[in-house]
């Protein structure tokens, strides 16, 4: 039985979400495409919101932001998880805590990856970036 594409991508997004919440960068790199289509809108007073199109820069946002906020506070919680072909949609809701600042920042998002061969190849992330700034500013 040969998986649908469909199921490459459930698949693929469902290890994404396992080595973000592990940390491990080399595998999140490893899945990343070599270009990314990456979208989040800029915001010049948060460190770690920033263009990015390699798959190192991709899975480097998740190190930075683990430097820039506290662990222990961070959330995060899918509410629903789409897949129609190449393409999955998360949305869910995300808080946490800059660390420089301890201020808080929570609110909802959306998610949008495209999976080709296996491999990441579109990320745009649509977030609270108000919340987040507020919370980065001194």
């Amino acid at each position: 039985m040969t998986s649908s594409t469909a199921d490459i991508t459930r698949a693929t997004v469902q290890k994404f979400l396992a080595l973000r919440l592990a940390g491990d960068t080399e595998g999140l790199t490893a899945l990343f495409a070599d270009r990314v289509d990456w979208l989040l809108a800029e915001n010049p007073a948060v460190p770690w919101i920033r263009p990015r199109s390699t798959a190192a820069e991709c899975a480097a946002q998740f190190t930075e932001l683990m430097e820039h906020t506290v662990p222990e506070d961070a959330r995060a919680s899918v509410d629903t998880f789409l897949v129609d072909g190449t393409d999955a949609v998360l949305t869910g809701h995300v808080s946490g805590t800059v660390r420089a600042t301890g201020k808080s920042f929570e609110g909802p998002f959306a998610l949008r990856l495209t999976v080709e061969d296996g491999r990441i190849t579109r990320h745009h992330l649509y977030e609270n970036s108000l919340s987040i700034a507020e919370a980065c500013a001194s």
